[in-house]
């Protein structure tokens, strides 16, 4: 409940700096052209997105009579969650993780690599499983869409600001001496943006993390997962791959390193494995 209402107070935080940005630079056409390019953008994101990524890391669909056990899994954990069956998907590689993509329940996918098939124990990847599910459940692709599209629009706004200040378009801010905090504001609205966007992702993955544990009716173990997850990515992090792509898998595969929380699109996994444990059932 609580990471829900804080992604609705995240996009609202969005939809107030886009209305900031928009009324200092007094462009209506230039808000309106922003918001069409960036739909525009992201509509085919969210409809052709699982395509590419999918695509990206050379998944093959799993055939149920090449491993009947997975489709068993995955039906079964669907079955609880209360949505149809994903397709499931194999990633030709040695790093263990894992992600689901699809624009809604009836159009979704959960992609495994080899890696994580043989790291983690059965009870361990049915905790990675329900997390995904939860994704699928929780429309984060559709969420994910929204945010990415009021940050594209704060990034065209701050664009034409930036230029207006420099370049002389922005008199009337100048006689009333906000140019230079409307300058201030196109650099610094971008950031903020990202940073925002960044945190209604953090927010997601533990709203995924507590349904994941609800639907398999126990934390330890998702915990248990993450925690291999996390000490393999140490020692084997995903080399080909688009850094992009990041916030959809279950941990961060590009890197080991801890960057700072704000531009993280993951919540520590130490934070993770906390709350998990700390779950009552």
């Amino acid at each position: 409940m609580m990471n829900g209402l804080k992604t609705i107070f995240l996009l609202g935080l969005l939809t107030g700096l886009l209305i900031l940005i928009g009324g200092l630079i007094g462009g209506e056409q230039g808000l309106f052209i922003g918001l069409i390019l960036s739909l525009l953008m992201n509509f085919l994101s969210y409809w052709f997105s699982d395509k590419f990524v999918l695509m990206i890391y050379r998944a093959k669909e799993i055939k149920k009579g090449d491993m009947p056990w997975i489709h068993e899994m995955v039906e079964d954990l669907a079955h609880k969650a209360r949505i149809p069956k994903p397709r499931v998907y194999l990633i030709p590689n040695n790093t263990a993780n894992a992600f689901a993509t699809g624009r809604n329940p009836k159009h979704a996918a959960v992609a495994v690599t080899e890696g994580i098939l043989h790291l983690l124990n059965k009870n361990e990847l049915e905790g990675v499983l329900a997390h995904e599910l939860s994704h699928i459940k929780n429309r984060d692709i559709l969420i994910s869409t929204i945010a990415a599209t009021i940050a594209g629009v704060i990034s065209y706004l701050a664009a034409m600001a930036r230029f207006a200040a420099i370049f002389g378009g922005g008199r009337d801010n100048r006689d009333n001496g906000n140019i230079f905090g409307l300058l201030i504001l196109a650099i610094l609205a971008p950031l903020i943006a990202m940073i925002l966007q960044f945190a209604i992702s953090r927010s997601r993955e533990f709203l995924a993390d507590e349904s994941g544990a609800k639907i398999v009716n126990d934390g330890k173990p998702l915990a248990e997962a993450l925690e291999k997850l996390a000490k393999n990515v140490k020692i084997n992090p995903l080399i080909d791959g688009n850094q992009a792509t990041a916030h959809m898998f279950i941990i961060n595969p590009f890197t080991a390193k801890s960057l700072i929380n704000l531009f993280s699109t993951h919540p520590s996994t130490e934070q993770r494995i906390h709350k998990l444990k700390a779950m009552k059932f």
